[in-house]
């Protein structure tokens, strides 16, 4: 067993010291244009972090059980040295970036990222508002361990990922050479990413490199100003709420859906998705009586010369109709 830091732990010292000088630095040169700080809200996160600390370890538990499953039933290896480490950290980027955009897309996962988004401040103690429910994320690595890379490698090369993500949530920074901004990820893309506008939405999902983006359409850059939080944000300071409003939010759903495939689509389509609606049934016609707007003809009967079909009506066979309009689709609601 490779014997790799947990990068995470090392770095807390840095992440002390590097927000107490954005903090300060706030302090003597204020910036109108940018959030900056509020104590409630950098409390919480700091909370979030310390709390997710501690729930990571309960998670880590069935997580490592079945990464050790896996690795043992694969007959590759691949060894921890001065070349391969390089190769895992691009891979395990790969897959977090698949891993980021699966949980914007499909509800019970964002349920879980949410919890990051959740701020309408965008500063160094933002990146430590970290979710207690970090269980949705390692079936993506499976392909790692799969590969042959140790679960302990895979553990490592995360810790490096989200240690390279901390610096880039703030506004202190503007852009950086164009090279730079080009491959990887960057305070400006963030600020991106963490924005609720709706052209925003859903883009940057990268972690350390931001070209994962431009291979699969998800790279918007950073033109106007952004306004960071949800669409609808939920208001509160309080961290149990935070951690959970969307998992209450998707259990209310749940209980007041009309079929199981409302349910289904609660759970597993995207935060904003809205069942169509159920069209309402007609009255019966009573025997022998005229048939009302929208019942079907009587047998044989054709319809008047240069006249369209009755709304809801049979056309003949062999006739055509042409399409009614669709009903518009629900707008997300993050």
């Amino acid at each position: 067993m490779p014997h790799l830091p947990n990068a995470v732990l090392w770095s807390i010292p840095a992440f002390v010291l590097l927000t107490v000088v954005e903090m300060v630095s706030y302090r003597f040169h204020p910036d109108d244009d940018a959030e900056g700080y509020a104590a409630k809200d950098a409390a919480t996160s700091v909370t979030m972090g310390l709390g997710s600390l501690v729930f990571d370890l309960v998670w880590k538990i069935p997580i490592v059980a079945i990464y050790a499953a896996i690795y043992e039933l694969t007959p590759l290896r691949v060894p921890v040295l001065w070349w391969t480490l390089p190769l895992m950290l691009l891979a395990q980027d790969f897959f977090y970036y698949w891993s980021h955009r699966g949980h914007h897309v499909i509800r019970i996962l964002w349920a879980c990222h949410v919890v990051h988004h959740s701020s309408e401040k965008f500063n160094l103690t933002t990146a430590l508002r970290q979710p207690w429910t970090t269980w949705t994320v390692w079936p993506f690595y499976v392909p790692m361990i799969a590969l042959g890379v140790h679960p302990a490698a895979v553990a490592f090369c995360s810790s490096v990922n989200l240690v390279y993500q901390f610096w880039i949530h703030t506004e202190r920074i503007g852009t950086l050479p164009r090279p730079i901004e080009f491959v990887f990820n960057t305070p400006s893309h963030h600020r991106v990413h963490h924005a609720s506008q709706g052209g925003y939405l859903d883009r940057n999902f990268g972690g350390i490199l931001i070209v994962w983006d431009r291979l699969f359409g998800s790279f918007v850059p950073e033109i106007e100003r952004p306004v960071y939080g949800l669409t609808k944000n939920i208001g509160t300071y309080n961290p149990l709420r935070v951690a959970t409003h969307e998992y209450a939010a998707i259990a209310r759903d749940i209980a007041a859906a009309r079929g199981w495939r409302e349910r289904a689509g609660r759970v597993f389509m995207g935060p904003g998705w809205q069942p169509g609606p159920v069209p309402e049934a007609g009255p019966v016609p009573e025997a022998g009586s005229a048939a009302e707007p929208g019942s079907a003809p009587e047998a044989g009967a054709a319809p008047e010369p240069g006249s369209a079909p009755k709304p809801g009506a049979v056309p003949k066979a062999g006739s055509a109709v042409e399409p009614g309009p669709r009903e518009p689709v629900g707008e997300s609601a993050r």
